[in-house]
């Protein structure tokens, strides 16, 4: 099902913030149609903004380090590197990680209740569509090593 990349890459159906931003759009047309109480409009910009501040942050940190490995961020294009340090030291995924604090953020901010409730679909597309092909191409560009590091680190967090 592979739809672009490189021979060197796992292949990707969709790049992975479109995952995200589909789950958000959809959830917000929902939620346009089928409103629902959520949190008090300040809560929710102040629990939003604290949770998007927090996931960008964490993807900046996460993008700094992987070019200080020059390896590519984009799923699309070779690993050159396995990466055991910083935010990679707790989890396996902490790119999309960020992205779902980043959309919980701004399900929140926006009060996108029906968002929250399709957000499990996108984990779940991510988890066998990405993760899962990412795992097989690491393993077999990396081996041992990879299978080790694999060992130590949880998938998620």
């Amino acid at each position: 099902m592979k739809m672009f990349g490189t021979k060197d890459s796992p292949g990707v159906v969709a790049p992975p913030p479109l995952v995200f931003a589909s789950g958000l759009i959809i959830g917000g047309v929902l939620t346009w149609v089928f409103p629902m109480a959520f949190l008090p409009a300040v809560l929710g910009y102040i629990v939003g903004g604290i949770l998007v501040l927090a996931g960008a942050g964490m993807i900046l940190s996460i993008h700094l380090t992987m070019k200080r490995a020059k390896t590519n961020i984009e799923p699309w294009k070779p690993t050159t590197a396995i990466i055991e340090d910083g935010f990679y030291g707790y989890s396996r995924n902490p790119i999309y990680v960020g992205m779902a604090v980043i959309y919980i953020g701004v399900a929140a901010v926006f009060g996108l209740v029906w968002s929250l409730a399709i957000l499990p679909l996108c984990i779940l597309f991510i988890h066998f569509l990405q993760i899962l092909p990412e795992e097989r191409y690491l393993e077999a560009k990396f081996g041992s090593s990879y299978i080790d590091y694999k060992s130590r680190i949880r998938r998620w967090i």
